[in-house]
């Protein structure tokens, strides 16, 4: 079945009311953990690169194993998506490297850290879309910047986040500059700003609606109900694995994720795709520390890499599970990008808000 893009599958997703997690990939394992995972689940899934993943391994690799993957799990739709972008350049190179989707992050400037102006982030993320859907291939935007409502401040990822601190205008997504942005780009998918950061300390207490501003994601989907939103610094940072990873000499602070159940209620108002990243690389670094203080004269890195593979398998079909993912790969026919380019260049793809819906 292979690859599909963004838009196909979370159309997929808002027909049948799931959401789709979206695994950030690294390496080998990860890949075989996720994949296997949405195999035992026949679920479709989103592997995404950041800039930083994409330095690491390397533009081929990247697409080797990405091909590796493809055929080893021949029955499980896959989107391969840039995950932020800075630039257009960025952007185009993911597409020509194989990628499906791009996300372009206009709300920081180039340089990752300095927080954009609206026109430059419509700007900058009109022209990804114009180039990106000449191809067929998907585009997500973002729309506010992602950091903490307690402190005001974010967690850079790979070197992706502003620095220093905003206020809550800049980190909450305001739904009437959605509606207009959306309507200004033609993008995809919107990754809006609601509390959530990157990183493993998203909050010190458990959230609630005073620092996880669920209700941004209900007023936008009222006003653009056939818009894709996304969710950001979306990892649960499960107990389980803070006690591991501390018990076999980890430092971690006590620290507090996005519940579960948090993120199913978001899905219920038109959440469809949801970032993990922390919650696999925890897993699989506590099981590295366990392994390591458990078997002080193991030496095998497979030893190592076995057990980690189990435990990010462990979490990826638990999210299958929750969202709602778990069952629907066998359902969907993939559209070929080609196809895609023709509707986008016929409008029939263009995004609608509630006001154009009810003309």
């Amino acid at each position: 079945m292979a690859r599909i893009t963004l838009r196909q599958l979370l159309d997929h997703a808002a027909e049948h009311g799931y959401g789709v997690p979206a695994f950030n990939i690294n390496n080998m394992e990860q890949g075989l953990a996720i994949l296997e995972a949405a195999q035992a689940c026949d679920a479709p899934v989103i592997l995404q690169a950041s800039r930083g993943a994409r330095s690491y391994a390397g533009d081929i690799m990247l697409a080797k194993m990405m091909e590796a993957l493809e055929a080893m799990f021949p029955a499980i739709p896959i989107v391969i998506h840039q995950d932020h972008g800075n630039n257009v350049q960025t952007c185009l190179s993911a597409i020509q490297n194989g990628f499906t989707s791009v996300m372009m992050d206009g709300s920081l400037k180039e340089d990752a850290k300095t927080p954009a102006d609206y026109d430059y982030n419509v700007a900058i993320t009109a022209e990804v879309t114009r180039l990106a859907h000449m191809v067929g291939a998907s585009v997500e935007g973002e729309l506010g910047c992602l950091g903490s409502l307690e402190t005001g401040q974010g967690e850079a990822e790979d070197g992706h986040g502003f620095e220093g601190a905003l206020d809550h205008s800049m980190l909450l997504t305001d739904p009437d500059e959605a509606e207009r942005f959306v309507a200004e780009t033609k993008v995809d998918a919107l990754a809006v700003a609601l509390g959530t950061s990157h990183g493993a300390y998203k909050f010190t207490r458990k959230p609630t609606g005073d620092i996880l501003a669920m209700d941004v994601i209900e007023k936008i989907h009222q006003r653009l109900p056939n818009t894709h939103i996304v969710m950001h610094g979306s990892s649960s940072v499960p107990e389980e694995w803070q006690e591991i990873f501390n018990r076999h000499g980890g430092e971690m602070r006590e620290t507090y994720g996005v519940p579960v159940e948090e993120l199913v209620k978001g899905i219920k108002m038109g959440v469809r795709k949801v970032n993990i990243d922390t919650d696999l690389r925890r897993a699989a670094a506590a099981e590295f520390r366990r392994v390591a203080q458990t078997s002080p004269s193991q030496f095998d890195p497979r030893k190592f890499l076995k057990p980690s593979m189990d435990a990010m398998a462990s979490i990826c079909r638990s999210r299958f599970e929750a969202f709602g993912t778990a069952g629907q790969a066998s359902k969907i026919r993939i559209i070929p990008m080609s196809e895609m380019a023709k509707r986008y260049t016929s409008g029939s793809l263009d995004p609608q808000s509630l006001a154009l819906a009810a003309e």
